[in-house]
């Protein structure tokens, strides 16, 4: 396998990393260096860790300082081919039928009656999109098998049009949250990172980083907060995604005029997403939020 040491001019996990700030996205070196080696080594990327940490938002800044469009396959369970790769505009199909004439050679097997699912978009345009398959995890043990021989060679065979192959491996990003384990081979297809929640310098960081009005005092407290709430039996513990949303969140109710410890305490649904979590917690936020009242 040729190694593609530059893609899109970045040459070094650190000119991936010092891109990915440029596109709002702060990655460690850890994040950096896996990238890096997806590209150069033409594999997936297959990023594990808890909702919320930001595997998905990776992708769209990887995708974005490619400058290619991000494709994303949501899995589920019961996921099929169908969904991934491509299905025939049956009613279209069948509408061409009764209006062809008498005697007319009639190709229902043409590309304006294939609907093409992201798989096989990546397949045809490798060089123009970012594949995203995200939360695999979710799918079953079938389509991971699927997957897993999609990935061997970047080929699919449609019956009625043969083989069709990649002129290039297409940039796949994979994201698990880790609720059942993925199978080995498709792991050893993959450079493989986990992803952590971020350490508080960082988060705080992020959290500027992804918006300018919030003040690095509150960035901190946000951190220290969520930091506490992560080691509650919490159904939905915060992500950075809700920890950034609550920095901005209170940082608007307190400009409106609302004293920050109580501005804190009336967003915590920026962060906090489920009712019984909120009941957990609500009296028991002084322990969370330094100067609430109790």
């Amino acid at each position: 396998m040729a190694l593609r040491t530059t893609v899109a001019g970045i040459s070094s996990p650190e000119d991936l990393a010092e891109a990915l700030q440029a596109a709002m996205y702060l990655a460690d070196d850890g994040i950096a260096t896996a990238g890096y080696l997806s590209l150069a080594l033409g594999k997936p990327l297959l990023l594990e860790g808890a909702p919320g940490v930001g595997k998905t938002e990776a992708a769209k800044a990887l995708a974005g300082i490619l400058g290619r469009q991000l494709i994303r396959l949501q899995c589920f369970e019961g996921i099929d081919a169908a969904a991934a790769l491509y299905e025939w505009n049956y009613p279209r199909q069948m509408l061409a039928i009764r209006q062809a004439k008498d005697g007319e050679q009639l190709d229902i097997y043409r590309d304006d009656f294939l609907i093409e699912r992201p798989m096989l978009t990546a397949l045809r345009r490798p060089d123009q999109v970012v594949l995203l398959i995200d939360e695999i995890d979710r799918s079953d043990h079938e389509f991971e098998a699927f997957l897993l021989e999609f990935l061997s060679d970047f080929s699919i065979s449609i019956p009625e049009r043969g083989t069709l192959r990649a002129p290039e491996r297409p940039v796949v990003i994979l994201t698990s949250n880790r609720t059942r384990e993925l199978h080995e081979a498709l792991r050893r297809r993959c450079v493989y990172h986990y992803i952590a929640y971020p350490e508080p310098e960082r988060e705080a960081q992020i959290i500027m980083l992804r918006s300018s009005a919030v003040a690095e005092s509150t960035a901190r407290a946000v951190v220290h907060a969520v930091g506490l709430l992560r080691q509650e039996p919490l159904a939905k513990p915060p992500g950075v995604a809700e920890a950034v949303d609550w920095a901005e969140a209170a940082t608007a109710l307190a400009q409106s005029g609302a004293p920050w410890p109580e501005a804190f305490r009336r967003s915590l649904g920026a962060a906090i997403k489920d009712e019984e979590d909120l009941a957990h917690l609500r009296p028991r936020l002084p322990l969370f939020i330094p100067g609430l009242a109790a």
